[in-house]
């Protein structure tokens, strides 16, 4: 499965963390169709995500305009500013090549402009 896939199924797993409350593994499980088995890479961007999931919140909140949080966020847009987070300050990936998928990501699944607050922030951070 290529990264983009997994960070595809990442966003909906980390939706359905943040909206319902619901447990992340199983998001991800539901998400990969029953199997236990996941990448090491998927797992890392879901599961190592909500772990740091507090820290990740305090660091985009010192990121937003002073009059916005977190919380004002759309759910899409905190779920794809979290596993941003986790790729660029725990994997390592590039941040160029992350910027670029979030930004993709915003443009597909949020509303309009969404994709620019997603680059503002990820570009400081």
């Amino acid at each position: 499965m290529k990264r983009h896939e997994q960070r595809e199924i990442a966003l909906n797993s980390l939706y359905q963390h943040l909206l319902l409350n619901k447990d992340i593994r199983k998001c991800v499980y539901e998400a990969m169709h029953g199997t236990n088995e996941i990448d090491g890479y998927l797992y890392s961007i879901t599961v190592d995500t909500v772990a740091h999931e507090y820290n990740y919140i305090q660091t985009i909140n010192h990121l937003l305009r002073k009059d916005w949080t977190f919380n004002r966020l759309s759910v899409l847009e905190q779920a794809i500013l979290l596993m941003a987070c986790q790729e660029i300050l725990v994997n390592q990936t590039p941040k160029a090549v992350v910027i670029d998928e979030a930004v993709g990501l915003a443009k597909k699944y949020c509303d309009d402009d969404s994709y620019k607050l997603i680059n503002g922030v990820l570009d400081r951070l």
